[in-house]
């Protein structure tokens, strides 16, 4: 496996001037981003595929072992604040569970069985999307889950760093960023774990937009949790709707820090019309708002 092999121009890193050692990791880490170039269109192909299937109430299933693993999950959780996903509609099968997330629990990804029980324990099924991650491409754990979450009905996406390996030839849509070796053998924290999280943060954030999640490139279902998000919303409502401030803090008021519903209000929406509109749109502002049914 490439991931695996010693890089003969990185043998004596440990010797070299600290300052000559980051730059050269850090040109790998640039290198590894520049491996994803040519999977845009697989990642695009796999979330234009998944996306029906979000829209139909399904949930999204990350899975993974160690390092892959919990690039995997800092991926999936990042989705409930930053775009008000729901909760319920995310799963983690990590291998060793999610003790695994602090304390290595590296022999847990071996353990095909515990893959598949997880499987069937979630329900995983047809309206499912199922991203299992694997720098080598061949992890026992994330293997299992893939083909059984496939098995099951569910739609199965492979992230690897390793071309033409067994992950990659079990899901249904293959991802693999060809980072090759590392400056340090094995740690696939290092260029395989920054070209998984780019690849996750492209997918994610393209499903978010496929359902809707964004309109004119902002947040729009975002959850208001704080202050500083307070701001933040009453700042799209006004550039959103075009209004001031004070209509635009009465619309969120009005609509429970609803920002889409908030918008829709703002721009004299009646309540029971927004609500319906967005209902009716899978809770999309945009195509609500193109349908130009505010008086329905």
């Amino acid at each position: 496996m490439s991931t695996e092999t010693v890089d003969p121009r990185f043998v004596d890193l440990d010797r070299w001037p600290t300052a000559l050692a980051v730059e050269a990791m850090l040109e790998g880490q640039l290198a590894a981003v520049a491996a994803i170039k040519s999977q845009t269109g697989a990642i695009a192909a796999a979330c234009d595929a998944a996306a029906p299937r979000l829209l139909r109430g399904g949930r999204l299933v990350y899975a993974g072992a160690g390092t892959s693993g919990r690039i995997a999950v800092q991926d999936g959780v990042e989705l409930y604040p930053t775009y008000n996903w729901p909760r319920d509609r995310l799963v983690f099968l990590l291998a060793g569970g999610t003790d695994a997330l602090a304390e290595s629990a590296e022999g847990a990804e071996d353990d095909a069985d515990a893959a598949r029980a997880g499987v069937v324990a979630e329900g995983v099924g047809a309206d499912d999307i199922v991203i299992g991650v694997a720098a080598s491409g061949r992890t026992p754990f994330t293997v299992a889950v893939v083909e059984a979450a496939r098995g099951a009905g569910a739609l199965t996406i492979g992230v690897a760093n390793n071309p033409d390996s067994v992950l990659l030839a079990a899901a249904d849509h293959a991802i693999v960023a060809d980072t090759g070796s590392e400056p340090v053998a094995g740690s696939t924290r290092m260029k395989a774990g920054t070209a998984q999280k780019v690849v996750l943060n492209l997918l994610s954030t393209a499903l978010m937009l496929r359902c809707g999640l964004v309109y004119r490139g902002l947040m729009v279902n975002m959850r208001v949790s704080n202050d500083k998000l307070a701001h933040r919303a009453t700042a799209i409502v006004c550039q959103t709707a075009q209004v001031g401030e004070a209509a635009a803090n009465a619309a969120l008021s009005a609509a429970d820090q609803d920002i889409k519903l908030a918008v829709l209000l703002a721009k004299g929406w009646q309540a029971d019309v927004a609500r319906a509109a967005l209902a009716r749109h899978h809770n999309n502002l945009r195509a609500a708002l193109e349908a130009g049914d505010r008086h329905a």
